[in-house]
């Protein structure tokens, strides 16, 4: 009796682990999403016809702008593909603008015509919009994205918003990108960095050597994540200046213009 029980035990077990094994099997592998490490060289072109000649291994441009051919052509390359678009405030010429209702516009931002901050405490509003464009990201075949505009919360945005609810809506950001297989950046938000280090997967900074704050970007470096930069040429900054730095700090550091067009990274490089 015992012996037919085991027997019919042993089966039953059998029939589990194959299902199991069946089952690992057939579930797909999650997504690998791209973590870079320091040192990665890249090309931040938002603006104009994608010059897509450049041999860097990351391309950052417009997730609406951008045509479908072009993000075709930068894989065909090897390229990785990272998407801007701004995740703290309202742009009135892009095509999802009349989804955000009026209650979370906010005050314009200073020379960015057409341009008004977001109320980013109101994340029940803002969450569909942001993952319809996370969606359309990977659609493209977007391999990360830039959320611009990340700390409202330190502006004149006609909102009360603290610390904790830039936090929350930069960690859902996060999270949102994550779920979908994408790489996200930390742009700008320097005061914040310390608390999202661990939630994003690299940081992207706009003229920190200008300002004396490149310091802070140190923890992203730290835990083995790229840092990418750019010091614009209108402030009359000598790339010698800051280049030496950079190198040191493991930065990927380019001097660019400030509509960010086709002209070539002119990365900072070791001689």
């Amino acid at each position: 009796m015992w012996r037919g029980v085991k027997r019919l035990l042993a089966v039953g077990v059998s029939l589990m682990l194959s299902t199991a094994a069946l089952a690992q099997a057939v579930t797909p592998e999650a997504p690998i999403i791209w973590q870079p490490e320091p040192g990665v060289t890249w090309q931040w072109q938002l603006t104009g016809e994608i010059d897509t000649s450049y041999d860097v291994a990351m391309y950052d441009i417009d997730l609406f702008d951008a045509p479908q051919a072009v993000i075709d052509e930068l894989h065909a390359a090897g390229r990785i593909v990272i998407c801007y678009f701004s995740a703290g405030s309202h742009e009135d010429w892009r095509p999802d603008s009349g989804d955000f209702p009026a209650a979370v516009l906010g005050e314009p931002l200073d020379d960015w015509p057409g341009e008004r901050w977001l109320d980013i405490r109101q994340l029940d509003a803002l969450q569909p919009i942001m993952a319809a464009r996370l969606d359309l990201a990977v659609a493209k075949g977007c391999d990360g994205v830039e959320p611009d505009n990340v700390d409202g919360y330190t502006q004149a945005s006609g909102f009360r918003s603290t610390y904790a609810d830039q936090l929350a809506y930069n960690r859902w950001l996060a999270e949102a990108a994550h779920e979908r297989g994408l790489s996200i950046g930390l742009k700008n938000d320097l005061n914040q960095i310390a608390d999202l280090v661990d939630a994003f997967d690299w940081a992207l900074n706009e003229q920190c050597f200008q300002y004396g704050e490149c310091e802070l970007l140190l923890p992203f470096i730290d835990a083995g994540k790229a840092v990418f930069g750019v010091e614009y040429r209108e402030e009359g900054l000598d790339p010698a200046d800051y280049c030496p730095a950079a190198l040191r700090y493991g930065f990927s550091w380019l001097t660019k213009m400030y509509d960010l067009g086709a002209e070539p990274p002119q990365a900072c490089e070791s001689d």
